[in-house]
């Protein structure tokens, strides 16, 4: 029983808002067509060449796994028992993006390549970040 009614499908709009759409959909496009992607803003213009290695593989790994967050959240729409057990998987991942995030951008401003703005890291990190506890907090 919910605290909160309707809990299940506030969660997996945000799951298939942050994770499928922003990521699974975004990453997507970037391995398919990494010029694209950076033109339309999915990618940093101003990337060093080193950290594009990273990015990429990044992006392919996204790729793999976030497939996942289409179907958990179609599932918690519905109201499905399987889609509650599932929940954990984007819950971890999306809280594993937004510390990767959150240091990886920082690391990078502290050598001096800002490629991103302070209110995009701190939007891009409590999106992921909420978005993940919120999806813990349903499977728990």
């Amino acid at each position: 029983m919910e605290l909160i009614p309707y809990f299940h499908v506030l969660v997996g709009i945000l799951i298939f808002i942050v994770g499928f759409i922003f990521h699974w959909v975004g990453q997507l496009i970037s391995v398919l067509n990494w010029d694209y992607a950076t033109r339309i803003g999915l990618q940093e213009k101003r990337m060093l060449p080193e950290f594009k290695v990273y990015e990429h593989a990044i992006a392919v790994a996204d790729v793999s796994i976030g497939w996942i967050y289409g179907i958990v959240a179609i599932g918690l729409i519905l109201d499905l028992p399987w889609a509650f057990k599932l929940a954990w998987i984007p819950g971890v991942i999306l809280v594993y993006h937004s510390l990767s995030y959150w240091f990886w951008i920082g690391n990078q401003n502290k050598l001096g390549h800002n490629t991103n703005t302070e209110r995009f890291r701190i939007i891009w990190f409590f999106s992921n970040f909420i978005t993940g506890i919120l999806a813990i907090a349903i499977a728990w």
